[in-house]
């Protein structure tokens, strides 16, 4: 038992009891906030706990409760996972969340072939799924509350809560072609990721609609990384008939291109106008400021915390799947296309 030590001594569950005048099951029973405790014990044995500055034991609480406090967040691990600051967002979004919720936080980065130790925990929210769908299955069949963020599973008795990666790039594709823009190429992120593969079906979308041919060589893919977006707009600005605008698949990546633009002296958005999605807001300190796509990372990593709280305390059973909507950030780095 962990317990809290002040300068005298070692204080305990049974000190607790003794100075409250109650039975060490009454203090067990006020501590997991059980409802048939009498008021009057319950204050005296509060009162007791704050005077003497007990810690009760989160093991002794879930061993009385039969309930694990300890939400294990599962990241996988892929190249450029931590490029952008997608992984940030998220565990700071879902860290605020268990720390107001008083749930323990298990930050467990993962690979597809290496089984999880789920051993103790309450809940487990996945941050995607990719290549790891066996430890999604593995944890809903021991019967482990689970959730997956940022990826759409159709397929699975999940809940999850995803983005409109696919609107949202669509919608910054028209963007670019209301401005007059034909020749939008765009630097995706990893396809092995869900969202970086709608991004694209988004471009793409966006242009079928348009009635405008889809050029591949305009559509460069990377790892989400800067080193590749670097590379990607390099070839892209020095081709024969390079595009006139750029729709980039992270902010990150974007700002990258931006460098790479004004090294070879080009000015945004005069030669190029650029477009990227995330909303970082290191792209409103750019030489331009970004128009990008705005997505709710924060809101889609505390409402996982939420949902996955109801499903851990079974106060809901029903399997939920969301999409939460994007928004266009129009800043200073496109404008309208003009040929001369």
């Amino acid at each position: 038992m962990r317990i809290k030590k002040i300068p005298s001594k070692s204080i305990s569950i049974t000190d607790v009891a003794k100075a409250s005048g109650v039975s060490i099951t009454t203090v067990s029973r006020v501590i997991n906030k059980f409802p048939s405790v009498k008021e009057e014990s319950r204050i005296k044995v509060l009162n007791v706990i704050k005077q003497l500055k007990f810690q009760p034991s989160v093991l002794a609480q879930r061993l009385a409760t039969g309930r694990s406090n300890v939400v294990a967040l599962v990241i996988p691990r892929y190249e450029g996972i931590f490029y952008s600051f997608y992984a940030l967002e998220l565990i700071r979004g879902i860290g605020t969340l268990c720390a107001a919720l008083k749930l323990d936080l298990l930050l467990h980065l993962t690979d597809s072939r290496t089984p999880i130790n789920f051993k103790g925990v309450g809940g487990i929210i996945f941050a995607d799924i990719i290549g790891n769908r066996q430890q999604a299955m593995d944890a809903l069949d021991a019967g482990i509350p689970c959730l997956v963020i940022n990826n759409y599973i159709e397929d699975l008795e999940i809940s999850c809560i995803a983005i409109d990666n696919l609107g949202g790039a669509e919608n910054v594709v028209n963007y670019l072609i209301s401005l007059g823009h034909k020749r939008i190429a765009h630097i995706s992120g990893d396809l092995i990721t869900q969202a970086a593969a709608k991004r694209l079906e988004g471009y793409k979308r966006a242009l079928e609609k348009n009635k405008i041919a889809l050029n591949q060589d305009y559509v460069i893919k990377t790892d989400y990384s800067r080193g590749q977006a670097r590379e990607a707009a390099e070839h892209l600005i020095k081709m024969p008939k390079p595009p006139s605008a750029i729709f980039v698949a992270s902010d990150s990546m974007a700002l990258e291109v931006m460098t790479v633009a004004r090294e070879l002296g080009k000015v945004v958005p005069r030669d190029l106008s650029l477009a990227g999605f995330d909303d970082n807001p290191s792209g409103l300190d750019a030489p331009v400021a970004l128009t990008t796509v705005r997505q709710p990372l924060i809101k889609m990593a505390q409402e996982s915390v939420k949902e996955l709280n109801l499903l851990m305390s079974k106060k809901k059973t029903k399997i939920e799947k969301i999409i939460l909507p994007t928004e266009l950030v129009v800043r200073e780095s496109c404008q309208s296309y003009n040929p001369d």
